[in-house]
């Protein structure tokens, strides 16, 4: 990788990205690659106009780099988008909407908008691929532990896998590679093997723990079965250690980041810490860019909060 686009500071971004032309071109050659595509009609040919924009010949519509993107209608100069994005992917555990407003000088509303457009582009299709070798499966729950709930905020019969006040997160993960994490609507078998099926390849071994939902596995994988409810955590490869590690690792972010997350937006903060998870490995500006190259689609303050 070229030095001169390496970044693993603020000091780095700021030095790599001095100005909003800088952050236009970068975004810019991300996009197009040296060819610019109308987000109006893709085969139509396109002229470049002063101030960065393009005019599409079969529409007769002008457009620029953040046409059609997250980027879209906003005032915030691309290097402030940036910068929160350079903080919000680096931090381990995510950054709350009120801190990011003070660290680059927006409201707190604004922050907010600008950090689920991000997310948005943190559902990456590179980790939507099939996994193979040997999986893991296993699911958790996010919504709090009854007893430490104010006795205003319980509601009785919710221990254990109650779906009165919480919502059920699925995971799948290659081992040493990829996690895909699907919040789902309940852990029966039908949706959890569904979901399975449709991402794990056919004759892999998976791990499990007991829970009824992965009986039947054994059909079409080498399944693996570790018993949680005798406190045993590893029965020779069969364990969901790493799976684990991941929803402590969720967990300990909702709890000391975000405090509290709606069941509306909780498939979005999974995708982010996914997308973390996922790309452990990579240098910073390698996730950076990573993330700017599925930035395409558009997040609308209305549709974001909507009523389900």
């Amino acid at each position: 990788m070229d030095a001169k686009l390496q970044f693993k500071s603020i000091f780095d971004l700021l030095r790599r990205f001095p100005d909003e032309q800088s952050c236009i071109d970068h975004l810019t050659a991300l996009r197009w690659n040296g060819v610019v595509i109308s987000p109006f009609d893709p085969g139509s040919t396109v002229y470049k106009c002063k101030k960065n924009r393009y005019k599409c010949r079969n529409t007769n519509k002008y457009f620029n780099v953040r046409t059609g993107t997250i980027f879209e209608d906003t005032k915030i100069p691309l290097q402030k988008w940036f910068m929160a994005l350079y903080v919000f992917s680096s931090h381990k555990k995510g950054i709350s909407s009120n801190q990011l407003a003070k660290d680059i000088d927006v409201t707190q509303k604004t922050a907010w908008f600008l950090l689920h457009r991000l997310r948005y582009a943190f559902d990456h299709p590179n980790f939507k691929k099939e996994l193979a070798n040997h999986v893991e499966a296993d699911e958790t729950y996010i919504g709090g532990e009854y007893k430490n709930k104010h006795t205003d905020k319980k509601v009785e019969g919710t221990q254990g896998r109650s779906l009165k006040d919480k919502s059920p997160i699925l995971g799948i993960m290659e081992r040493g590679g990829t996690l895909i994490a699907q919040q789902v609507p309940d852990t029966t078998r039908g949706t959890i093997q569904s979901i399975i099926f449709n991402h794990v390849k056919k004759d892999s071994t998976i791990s499990t723990d007991e829970w009824k939902a992965y009986v039947g596995l054994g059909k079409k994988y080498d399944h693996l079965i570790v018993n949680h409810s005798a406190k045993e955590y590893v029965n020779g490869m069969a364990h969901t250690n790493d799976l684990e590690c991941f929803w402590s690792h969720l967990k300990r972010g909702v709890d000391g980041i975000y405090h509290w997350i709606s069941t509306k937006h909780l498939q979005s903060y999974v995708d982010e810490f996914s997308l973390r998870f996922n790309t452990r490995t990579d240098f910073t500006c390698q996730r950076f860019d990573l993330i700017l190259s599925n930035m395409c689609g558009r997040l609308t303050y209305k549709d974001l909060i909507r009523d389900e």
